[in-house]
C-alpha cells in the first residue's frame, strides 16, 4: 500500500505551490495547536478545501476515496489512488515517502488500507474526522465507520483556521475580483437584443481563462425572460428579446479563491418595477456593508437585507439569506460557510471574504433583479473588490 520512495527528479522540481514554504508550514503548525487543543491524536481530512490549504494538493481526485491524515505531532500524510500520484508530487508539499496509494481491484477496500495507515503511524488516541464535506460519501463513509469506529466529527476544525485569510489569500481574492470584473465587461457588451446566451457565457467564462483564472466552484448561472428569476444553473440557451431581464451570477476564481459577483442587466428598456427593485437592492446592499464588523453576528447583515427590502414592500420576493464566505473551494459549490441569514449568531472578523448577494425574484410580475458583490472585512468596516458601481445596468 505505502508508495516506494522516489528520487528527487525534475518533475519534482517543476513543483506548482501558490504560496511560500513557510506559509504552509504556518498553516500546518496552526492545525496541530487546534487539533491538541481538540484533544485529538489525529484528524483525518476528507475535504479537499482542507488538503488544498494545509499543503497546496489540488486535484478533483476527492471524487474518489482519498483522506489526508494529519497527526498532532504535525505528521503530514494522504492515501490517494495512482492517478492522484504525480498530482501530489506536483501541486503539495508532500515528500514522496508520505504519498501511499492504496491498491485498486475488485473488492478493494480502501478504508481498510487507511486504518493500516493509522496504525503504522502510531495513533493509538482520539481521531477526528471530516464529515460534512464533498470529499466523503455516504457510502465511503460507512465504509470508513467500520474501519475505524469512535471516529470524532471535526469537520470545523479546518474550516475555522480557513475562514480568516492570510495577506497572500487576500492577494488571490482580489485577483479574483479582477478577473469577475472583467467578465461582467464582456457581458456587458454582449447583452444587447438578439444576442445569445452561450456568446455572452463563453465570453464571460474566457475572461476568467485569459486572465490566468481557474473554472470556479460551480456553473457561471445565467437565465433570460422567464428564466432571468432563477438563481441556479440549468441546461439551455436562448437569444434575448428586444425588451429581455437577463440574470447572471458568476465569480473569478484565482488559485481556487474566489470573488463572486451577481447582476441583473435590463435589455431594452427598463420598467418602474425593475427601477423600484434596483433602487431597494441598492440600500440594502449597502446596509449591509454598513453591518459588517469585525465582532459582530453575522445574523445582524442578514436582519439588515431583510428589513430594508420589507420596508420596499418586496419581502415576498426576497430570499432567506443575504450572502457567504468566499474562499479556496472545490466543486459541487463556490459557498466556503457561513451563510447570512436569520439569527446566524457567529461573529465576523477582520480578514474574511464575503459575498453579498441582494435577489428579487417577483413571481407576480414576472421580473428579477439581483445585484451582489464580494467584499473584505477590515478593522474598521468593509472594503469591496469590484471596481464596478451599483448603477442600474441598462442596455438597449
Amino acid at each position: 500500500m505505502v508508495l516506494d520512495r522516489a528520487a528527487p527528479t525534475a518533475f519534482h522540481a517543476a513543483m506548482t505551490l501558490h504560496f511560500t514554504p513557510e506559509e504552509y508550514a504556518t498553516r500546518q503548525s496552526a492545525a496541530c495547536h487546534a487539533l491538541q487543543a481538540a484533544g485529538l491524536d489525529a484528524l483525518l481530512m476528507f475535504a479537499p478545501e482542507s488538503h488544498y490549504w494545509i499543503s497546496g494538493y489540488d486535484t478533483f481526485g476527492f471524487a474518489m476515496f482519498q483522506c489526508m491524515v494529519l497527526t498532532a505531532r504535525g505528521d503530514l500524510h494522504l492515501l490517494t489512488r495512482a492517478p492522484d500520484l504525480r498530482q501530489a508530487q506536483l501541486t503539495s508539499t508532500l515528500p514522496d515517502d508520505c504519498i501511499h496509494i492504496w491498491p485498486e481491484f475488485q473488492g478493494a477496500d480502501p478504508a481498510a488500507d487507511l486504518a493500516r495507515l493509522v496504525a503504522d503511524l502510531g495513533i493509538t488516541g482520539p481521531v477526528g474526522y471530516e464529515g460534512d464535506t464533498v470529499g466523503l460519501t455516504d457510502r465511503n463513509g460507512r465504509a470508513l465507520h467500520r474501519a475505524l469506529p469512535g471516529l470524532i466529527e471535526s469537520t470545523d476544525l479546518i474550516r475555522t483556521l480557513r475562514r480568516v485569510k492570510s495577506p497572500a489569500e487576500i492577494d488571490m481574492h482580489r485577483r479574483a475580483a479582477e478577473l469577475s470584473d472583467n467578465a461582467l465587461d464582456h457581458a456587458l457588451a454582449l447583452a444587447r437584443p438578439g444576442a445569445f446566451e452561450g456568446d455572452i457565457l463563453a465570453a464571460m467564462q474566457g475572461a476568467v481563462f485569459q486572465g490566468g483564472g481557474d473554472y470556479a466552484g460551480n456553473e457561471f448561472i445565467i437565465g433570460s425572460g422567464p428564466s432571468a428569476l432563477l438563481c441556479r444553473y440549468f441546461s439551455g440557451r436562448r437569444h434575448l428579446d428586444p425588451t429581455d431581464q437577463l440574470t447572471l451570477e458568476w465569480s473569478g476564481a484565482y488559485a481556487r479563491y474566489h470573488a463572486a459577483m451577481m447582476r441583473t442587466i435590463l435589455v431594452g428598456e427598463a420598467t418602474d418595477h425593475h427601477r423600484r427593485m434596483h433602487e431597494a437592492a441598492v440600500e440594502a446592499l449597502e446596509a449591509c456593508e454598513a453591518a459588517i464588523r469585525p465582532g459582530r453576528a453575522m445574523g445582524d447583515v442578514y436582519d439588515a437585507h431583510a428589513r430594508v427590502f420589507d420596508a420596499h414592500g418586496l419581502s415576498h420576493a426576497r430570499l432567506q439569506a443575504c450572502g457567504y464566505g468566499m474562499g479556496a473551494v472545490f466543486n459541487p459549490i463556490w459557498v466556503d460557510f457561513p451563510m447570512f441569514y436569520q439569527g446566524n449568531p457567529l461573529p465576523m472578523q477582520a480578514g474574511q471574504v464575503f459575498f453579498l448577494h441582494m435577489i428579487l425574484m417577483d413571481s407576480d410580475a414576472g421580473q428579477a433583479m439581483t445585484l451582489g458583490h464580494s467584499v473584505l472585512v477590515t478593522d474598521s468596516g468593509i472594503e469591496r473588490l469590484s471596481r464596478h458601481d451599483l448603477g442600474l445596468l441598462l442596455n438597449d
